[in-house]
């Protein structure tokens, strides 16, 4: 007799509909641990009502989905201690710092020494700091820092980021790509839902393509790109794209452009 082995996240034939509308139309897909595992789709796809039905706030149709071995339809308490959510708006309270935010979390978990994990957290997350400032002067992408610190207090071993980007200005999005990458390599599973292919790219040991309430495709980046045959060679002239540009003018990838020497409004440049 073999024993199944317990998986961080185990979803089968799991159906969701509203009225008439049917959003899961039998959605099956296992995650690794330790591994990055997108959910790409379009919006209106039933990526957020898939992650409602994970986390325990939404009862699925049919079909079953487990967390770290707990049903979340019968065990819905071990689910909750075992996971966290980050959804697509922020959960930081505006007018605490954000070292009272995570004091708040850590006290709401009863969790000994709340100071000192806030502090851990601060410099974890990079926002030492900016911990004794009002949440209200952070930007998008230390915003989204700041609630990702929030949802790890406590150590789950699995996190939910809900289209984590939505909203963020560039280098918020690559501040919280570098998050997700750091949550993985510390052995957190994580389950991205993210409409960006690039993101999905960038991001995921292994991407799921959910259309229409099904998974049409599943696999890693690789056997994604085998499913258009071989690569083709191809010889063409490759201009920067409008994000090599924008990092090249700030500054955030390294390099900088002189723009004293730069009439963008002329057509010539004497």
């Amino acid at each position: 007799m073999t024993t199944q082995q317990v998986l961080p996240v185990r979803v089968q034939g799991l159906e969701k509909s509203y009225k008439n509308l049917k959003v899961l139309r039998g959605v099956d897909f296992e995650v690794q641990p330790g591994s990055i595992f997108a959910l790409l789709g379009s919006n209106g796809a039933g990526k957020t009502t898939l992650v409602k039905i994970l986390a325990t706030l939404l009862r699925a149709d049919a079909g079953t989905a487990s967390v770290n071995g707990f049903d979340v339809a019968t065990q819905a308490r071990d689910v909750r201690e075992s996971i966290s959510l980050t959804g697509q708006f922020t959960a930081v309270d505006d007018i605490l710092t954000g070292r009272e935010n995570l004091v708040l979390i850590a006290k709401l978990r009863h969790l000994p020494n709340p100071g000192r994990i806030a502090d851990e957290m601060l410099e974890r997350f990079a926002l030492t700091e900016a911990g004794a400032r009002r949440a209200m002067t952070y930007s998008g992408g230390m915003r989204r820092r700041l609630d990702v610190a929030m949802s790890l207090i406590g150590s789950p071993s699995v996190i939910f980021l809900d289209e984590p980007t939505t909203g963020l200005d560039p280098e918020g999005r690559l501040e919280v790509w570098e998050t997700v990458k750091e949550l993985a390599g510390r052995g957190t599973t994580v389950l991205l839902t993210t409409q960006y292919l690039d993101e999905a790219e960038q991001l995921a040991d292994r991407i799921a393509i959910l259309h229409e309430g099904r998974i049409i495709v599943n696999g890693t980046l690789a056997e994604l790109q085998e499913l258009l045959g071989p690569p083709k060679v191809e010889y063409v002239e490759k201009k920067p794209t409008l994000e090599d540009v924008y990092f090249a003018v700030v500054g955030g990838n390294g390099q900088t452009v002189d723009m004293t020497s730069v009439d963008l409004t002329s057509k010539e440049q004497l």
